[in-house]
């Protein structure tokens, strides 16, 4: 059995606190849960194969209402599930330290994020160690043996 951990940190681009840690190459959202960087989430984001694709994401996006949901598609394979819960909020799952976790943010915020799925967009060159410290965490984490 495990214990639930709920965590429902929102996020704005107003906001005070940095919670945006970056966004690496293959568009993974790096967030600092409440503007602490020693909680990270890293979030898979919406990854497009041409511009029609990202306007259909975008356009999906901007139509949704309170109660809606929709799946985008990520580099990962898991599509990204945006969930409309309020007026001018929408929420992400994710995960801080294995434990399941609700990311919400207003929608000038979430689609700021998504805008980065966009053909020409390249990221910020600080942020490609992103994506080697995501690789370099997997590689430390024990195997696993199924016993039989």
């Amino acid at each position: 059995m495990s214990n639930p951990f709920p965590l429902a940190p929102r996020y704005r681009l107003d906001d005070e606190d940095t919670w945006l840690i970056g966004i690496d190459p293959i568009r993974r959202y790096w967030l600092a849960i409440n503007g602490d960087e020693t909680l990270q989430a890293v979030i898979s984001g919406l990854d497009s194969e041409d511009f029609a694709a990202f306007r259909e994401a975008v356009f999906s996006f901007r139509e949704m209402h309170s109660g809606d949901s929709v799946q985008l598609p990520t580099r990962a394979g898991s599509p990204l599930i945006v969930k409309c819960v309020a007026k001018n909020c929408f929420l992400l799952e994710g995960e801080v330290n294995g434990y399941a976790a609700c990311h919400l943010f207003d929608h000038e915020s979430l689609e700021s994020l998504l805008m980065t799925a966009h053909p020409d967009w390249v990221c910020a060159p600080q942020h490609k160690a992103l994506g080697s410290k995501l690789l370099s965490l997997a590689w430390s984490q024990p195997t696993v043996s199924q016993v039989a």
